[in-house]
């Protein structure tokens, strides 16, 4: 929990701020509440949690928070937080990690770690979502960037987000 407690919401506009507040107040009290929700529902919460990080009471600030101890049913594995929520779900072999991280109505992006390279890139294949982070690697600003499922339509960034903008048309002589 040491890495969770580094990241220490500040000013955005700061270069050594590693998390800023949320879009909104609206969005805040999502947020807030769907923490609330996971603990309620048994969730473990190993750091953070629903009250406002210390000195930052005044913003659109949330407390980085990590639930251990998740299971599939639970709202916070289920829906699309949009906050500095991380969940923590167990899976009994490698054939039972695929479907838990594909069983959701949703498919933002996704992280994967794994010592084999290869391992996890075959695992980052299966998932159903538009972004996988293989073992911590770099953002690419040029890759496309969208969800699968309900999580959105179409795609932004790169030559798939600027297909997005033209229209196709077929001539038939």
């Amino acid at each position: 929990m040491e890495e969770v407690a580094s990241y220490v919401p500040g000013d955005p506009a700061d270069l050594d701020c590693r998390l800023g507040p949320v879009v909104s107040g609206a969005r805040r009290e999502r947020v807030r509440d769907s923490i609330r929700r996971g603990v309620a529902e048994g969730a473990r919460l190993a750091a953070g949690g629903p009250e406002a990080p210390d000195g930052r009471e005044k913003g659109h600030y949330i407390r980085p928070t990590v639930f251990a101890d998740v299971t599939a049913g639970m709202s916070i594995a289920r829906e699309e937080i949009f906050g500095p929520v991380l969940s923590f779900m167990r899976y009994e072999d490698e054939g039972d990690a695929p479907r838990l991280a594909n069983d959701s109505d949703y498919g933002m992006a996704g992280a994967v770690r794994a010592a084999e390279e290869a391992e996890a890139i075959t695992f980052a294949r299966s998932m159903q979502c538009g972004q996988v982070t293989v073992n911590g690697g770099a953002y690419n600003p040029l890759a496309p960037f969208g969800g699968y499922k309900q999580s959105c339509i179409g795609r932004e960034l790169g030559t798939h987000g600027l297909k997005e903008f033209l229209q196709t048309k077929s001539l038939q002589l």
